[in-house]
């Protein structure tokens, strides 16, 4: 597909536990390949059945930096912040899309019936940035590692705007590594790569761009039938 996506592992400002801020480094990057000063960006929160604690840290974030909106396909979106429901055209508008995490399943599924997916391909096609954690992350790719349904699982139905599988929380969360080799190599998943907290992966029109990182020590992998390859991350300033 035709689009930027910035996929992150964990991190950004959501787990301000990895960077120690609220506003973290890969927020301001995403900012930064906006081009725009003050974008409009717009998070959807429906992987976590749209939390208000999550609409409340996206806004702590970024509602000094952005025109912010929020989607809440529960029809729970912070008064004042509200993209309507009933306009969704209206995500054609955004400079920067921000999906959080959650359940991919549950995404997925809920996104389809609003029929979010066409107009995100169409939106990626004409400048909008996609980006997401974990959840907001797996839904891109064709396939993806989640607890969706309890223990880790492979998913082999994402959008496939982004080619192969993800994995999140790469080392952050214990069987998070180990289970996403075994899928790859069992062939449960397609090859793909792994991302953990605090690290993103930058596509451009379904080729992989760089990893940028918000932390020194910062993993990603490209993963295969025969194991890993660390790939080269950047480390944002």
């Amino acid at each position: 597909m035709r689009g930027t996506i910035l996929t992150l592992g964990g991190g950004g400002f959501s787990m301000p536990e990895v960077h120690g801020r609220g506003f973290s480094p890969l927020d301001a990057e995403l900012i930064r390949l906006s081009g725009t000063e003050r974008p409009k960006v717009c998070f959807i929160g429906t992987a976590s059945g749209d939390a208000d604690s999550y609409h409340d840290k996206f806004l702590a974030a970024y509602a000094d930096r952005a025109e912010a909106r929020v989607l809440s396909l529960f029809n729970k979106a912070p008064e004042g912040y509200a993209l309507p429901i009933d306009d969704l055209e209206r995500l054609l508008d955004q400079d920067i899309v921000y999906v959080g995490g959650g359940s991919t399943a549950n995404l997925l599924a809920v996104w389809r019936l609003h029929g979010l997916p066409t107009l995100l391909e169409k939106a990626a096609a004409g400048g909008t940035i996609l980006a997401g954690i974990s959840a907001g992350a797996n839904c891109w790719y064709e396939a993806s590692s989640t607890d969706s349904f309890g223990p880790t699982a492979p998913l082999p139905d994402g959008l496939g705007f982004l080619p192969g599988s993800f994995c999140p929380h790469y080392l952050g969360e214990a069987d998070r590594r180990e289970t996403y080799l075994d899928f790859v190599g069992s062939g449960a998943l397609p090859a793909g790569h792994a991302a953990d907290d605090g690290i993103a992966l930058l596509w451009r029109d379904g080729e992989l761009v760089e990893a940028i990182s918000e932390r020194p020590d910062g993993v990603a992998a490209a993963v295969g039938p025969d194991g890993e390859t660390p790939l080269k991350v950047r480390t944002l300033g």
